[in-house]
């Protein structure tokens, strides 16, 4: 069955058909029209070979031609999805790297606070030990001084007395 379209595009071609062949026979003494007969034919199966050609390879072609279009359209939904699931990995990758930073942040903060808590601790008990030691020393330092001077005491008396005979050439009882 043809259509509107197709029969003025039949006629359209008929009819270029018939003037070239009008030139031709002009200048050639060819006829000017074919038999109409063998016109009448010819439109015949052509009208009958339109409907045949549409189902045998025009349908199939636009069917091909369909299922590629829909299949080009799901490949790009599915890479738009592979797209945004990409983004989604980047996303998080990088939030999760920004989180190992932060934690690493804060654990050599912890670690740097431990270690001057530490030194703090260490350099107070290196000061109460000195303190401890210097006040040992200096005990030891004050007794052997008390101990000089009872020495020296004992010793100068003993010196004054001997220093005393010999200035007055007698010994002193």
């Amino acid at each position: 069955m043809l259509t509107k379209w197709s029969r003025s595009r039949a006629a359209a071609v008929l009819c270029l058909l018939g003037l070239v062949a009008g030139d031709a026979a002009a200048s050639e003494g060819l006829e000017l029209f074919p038999d109409p007969k063998i016109l009448t034919v010819l439109v015949v199966v052509f009208v009958l070979l339109v409907p045949l050609v549409n189902r045998a390879l025009l349908a199939p072609m636009l069917r091909v031609l369909d299922a590629r279009a829909e299949r080009i359209q799901g490949t790009r939904k599915r890479a738009t999805r592979l797209e945004e699931a990409a983004r989604a990995a980047v996303a998080r990758y990088e939030s999760s790297i920004q989180e190992a930073r932060r934690a690493a942040e804060v654990a050599r903060r912890a670690a740097l606070e431990e270690a001057r808590r530490l030194a703090a601790e260490e350099t107070g008990a290196a000061r109460a030990d000195a303190a401890l030691e210097l006040g040992r020393t200096r005990a030891e330092v004050a007794q052997a001084l008390v101990e000089a001077r009872r020495g020296l005491r004992a010793q100068s008396t003993a010196l004054a007395r001997e220093a005393a005979a010999r200035v007055l050439g007698r010994e002193l009882a």
